[in-house]
């Protein structure tokens, strides 16, 4: 009961940080609102992962894959608090998103294995669309570092237009590739409530 619990709790405050670290990626908000946001996004979306990792005694795919999940989280976070250059810092985003991705890969075989039920229907599809989430952050981080390193006055006119509220193609996909994960992560924990619920019942 305790693991089932334990597992809830964090499948919830994972859902809770993709959903504010996709409220931070929106551009309307001032630099500052939007960095907080992801970074107690990401914050939250670590715990909730290392919870429901830890919830799970033996070693398994989905052990794992939180487990790589959180690392992700993780590297996120050092992206945003260390003092890097703005090239560093996206390169530790891209990273990170890459690692959540490729840990809702490890988790995914598990719960194509289970015998067909809601829960499962709904565990394969908030899984699948977080990992979509975090490739699409990963590729437009990707694709704002390939101008930056193209040339430094077309990153400068990027600043510019960041400034002034206006969102580039990279941006876009890193917001679309946000909320697809979040609503990915919101499936995940419905689907953790209605498999606690049956246990208890």
């Amino acid at each position: 009961m305790e693991t089932q619990l334990k597992e809830l709790f964090g499948a919830w405050i994972q859902a809770i940080g993709t959903v504010t670290a996709a409220i931070g990626s929106t551009p309307s908000l001032n630099e500052n609102t939007q960095q907080s946001l992801n970074l107690w996004g990401n914050v939250l979306q670590g715990t909730g992962n290392a919870l429901i990792a830890d919830a799970e005694e033996e070693l398994t795919l989905g052990k794992l894959g939180n487990e790589v999940q959180a690392i992700g989280n993780t590297t996120v976070v050092a992206g945003i608090l260390l003092n890097n250059s703005e090239e560093n810092k996206l390169k530790l985003d891209i990273n990170g998103n890459l690692l959540q991705a490729v840990g809702g890969g490890i988790a995914l075989p598990e719960d194509l294995i289970d015998e067909p039920s809601t829960i499962r229907t709904l565990n394969i599809t908030g899984n699948v669309l977080q990992i979509i989430g975090n490739s699409l952050q990963a590729f437009g981080g990707a694709e704002e570092l390939k101008s930056i390193r193209e040339n430094e006055d077309r990153f400068k006119g990027y600043r510019e237009s960041n400034e002034s509220k206006q969102v580039t193609s990279s941006q876009t996909l890193a917001i679309n590739g946000s909320w697809i994960q979040a609503v990915g992560s919101v499936i995940s924990a419905i689907a953790q409530t209605r498999e606690s619920i049956e246990e208890i019942d």
